[in-house]
C-alpha cells in the first residue's frame, strides 16, 4: 500500500507539473499533485469543463450574429395576345443587417457568457474539494477510532489476564474474571462497528473519488492554531476568491446585457437586397437593391420589459448569495475558533483521566482497588481519548474548511477568470 502511495504521488506530480508549488504540504492531507488530480477528474468538475467549452462556442456565435444571407431565384412563362411565349425569369441576395449596437452587446455577452463558464468552473472545483475534504477527514477520525478500539481491546485483555492471575491465586472471585470478560467482548463489539464504519468511509471515498490513493496508515491531524487576524480579513479574502458570488456576479451581469439587448431589439435589424430580373425572353433586365424594415410591435416592447425583470432578480440573487457567503464564513471562522478551544480542552481532559486510568489499574494489580472501579476508569478513559481524538480532528478539518472556501488551501483551476467579474 505504501508503495501504491508512492506511485500515484508520483504519477501526480508529473501529470500536472507545479500545480501546488505555492501551496503547503499538510502532512494530514493528501499530496496537492493528487489532489488536483482527483478534482479535476471529478464529473461535476468534467462537466464544468464542458461548459467552457460550450461558452466559447456560444462566445463566437454571438460574435457572428444569426443573420445570414439569403437568395432568392423565380421563373414564369407568359402568353401575349399575340400568342407569343415570354420567359420571365429573377434572381436576388440578400441579407438582414445588425445594427452597432446590438452587434456590440452580442460580443459583450459572449465574453460574459464564458467568464459566466469559467466561474462555474471553478465552483465545481470548490464543491468537489469540499467533498473531497469532508471525506478524507471522515475516513481519518473512523481510522482513528479504529485504533482506538483496537488498542482499547488489547488494554483489556491484558486485564482479563491480570485478572485470571488473581483468580487462580484465589486473590480475587471468579465473578470478577466474567466481568473483565464481559468488558472484553463489549470492546470487541465497538471494534467491529468501528471497522465496519471505518470501511464504509474508504469505500465512499473512493467511489467518489477512484483515483485518490490512500496512505496504509491514517495520518494524525495536525495540530492546527486558531485562525489568524480577524473576522474581516477572512471574509475580504474569502469574498474576493468565492467562486459561488462570482458565478452570481457573472449571471447578474449576463441578465443586465441581455435586457440591453432586448432593448436593442425593439428597433429591428434592416435587411439588404441585391435584385436582378430578366422579362421578355431577356429583352428588358433590370438589377436593382431594396432595404425591407420590419414595423416592430408590442411583442418587442414586452421582451424588453421581461429581460428587465429577469434582470432585476438576477441581481437580488447576487445579493442573497453574497449575505449567504458571510454568513458562511463567518460560521467557518467562529467554528474554526471554537474547535481549538474544545480541542484543547478535550485534551488536558483526556491526559487525567489517562494518569487515573493508570493508577487504578496498578493499584488493582496491587490488591488496592476493586475490579469495578478499574473497569470503570477504563472506560471513562476510552471515551476521554475518543472525545479528544474527535475534537483534534473537528479543529483541523474546520481549520482546513476556512482555508478552503477562502482559497488558501488547494488551487481551484479557475483562478485566471477571476480579473473577468
Amino acid at each position: 500500500m505504501k508503495l501504491k502511495w508512492i506511485a500515484a504521488f508520483m504519477a501526480a506530480v508529473h501529470a500536472i507539473p507545479g500545480t501546488a508549488a505555492e501551496f503547503r504540504e499538510y502532512p494530514d492531507l493528501p499530496p496537492q499533485a493528487m489532489v488536483q488530480q482527483v478534482l479535476q477528474n471529478y464529473p461535476s468538475v468534467l462537466a464544468a469543463k464542458s461548459g467552457i467549452k460550450a461558452g466559447e462556442a456560444a462566445r463566437d456565435r454571438l460574435e457572428a450574429g444569426s443573420h445570414e444571407f439569403n437568395v432568392t431565384a423565380g421563373g414564369a412563362r407568359r402568353r401575349i395576345d399575340t400568342g407569343e411565349s415570354l420567359r420571365d425569369w429573377n434572381v436576388g441576395l440578400e441579407r438582414a443587417v445588425r445594427l452597432p449596437r446590438k452587434a456590440g452587446l452580442d460580443s459583450a455577452l459572449g465574453q460574459q457568457g464564458l467568464v459566466l463558464a469559467q466561474n462555474a468552473y471553478g465552483d465545481a472545483m470548490h464543491e468537489a474539494g469540499r467533498k473531497l475534504l469532508s471525506g478524507w477527514f471522515t475516513w481519518l477520525r473512523e481510522r482513528a477510532q479504529l485504533e482506538q478500539w483496537q488498542q482499547q481491546a488489547e488494554v483489556l485483555r491484558q486485564q482479563l489476564d491480570v485478572v485470571g492471575r488473581r483468580v487462580k491465586a484465589g486473590d480475587a472471585a471468579r465473578l470478577e474474571e466474567e466481568l473483565a470478560q464481559a468488558a472484553l467482548m463489549q470492546a470487541e463489539i465497538s471494534l467491529q462497528q468501528a471497522r465496519l464504519r471505518a470501511d464504509n468511509a474508504q469505500v465512499n471515498l473512493y467511489r467518489y473519488f477512484p483515483a485518490l490513493a490512500l496512505p496504509a496508515q491514517a495520518a494524525t491531524a495536525e495540530q492546527m492554531p486558531p485562525p489568524g487576524q480577524d473576522l474581516a480579513y477572512w471574509l475580504d479574502l474569502g469574498l474576493d476568491h468565492n467562486h459561488e458570488l462570482m458565478l452570481a456576479r457573472a449571471e447578474s451581469k449576463v441578465a443586465r446585457l441581455t435586457a440591453q439587448r432586448a432593448d436593442a431589439e425593439r428597433v429591428p435589424d434592416p435587411s439588404l437586397g441585391l435584385h436582378y430580373l430578366s422579362e421578355r425572353n431577356g429583352s428588358e433586365n433590370v438589377t436593382g437593391v431594396y432595404v425591407t424594415l420590419p414595423l416592430p410591435g408590442g411583442a418587442r416592447r414586452a421582451a424588453s420589459a421581461e429581460s428587465q425583470a429577469r434582470a432585476e432578480m438576477a441581481a437580488q440573487r447576487e445579493a442573497l448569495v453574497q449575505r449567504r457567503i458571510e454568513a458562511e464564513i463567518s460560521a467557518a471562522y467562529n467554528s474554526a475558533k471554537a474547535a481549538y478551544s474544545s480541542w484543547q480542552s478535550a485534551s488536558a481532559a483526556s491526559e487525567l483521566m489517562q494518569r487515573n486510568e493508570a493508577k487504578m489499574a496498578r493499584a488493582y494489580e496491587l490488591g488496592e482497588m476493586g475490579l469495578n472501579d478499574v473497569l470503570l476508569a477504563r472506560r471513562q478513559g476510552m471515551e476521554a481519548r475518543l472525545a479528544a481524538t474527535l475534537a483534534r480532528f473537528e479543529a483541523a478539518e474546520t481549520h482546513y474548511r476556512l482555508l478552503l472556501d477562502t482559497h488558501q488551501l488547494w488551487p481551484l483551476g479557475s483562478e485566471e477568470g477571476e480579473g473577468h467579474h
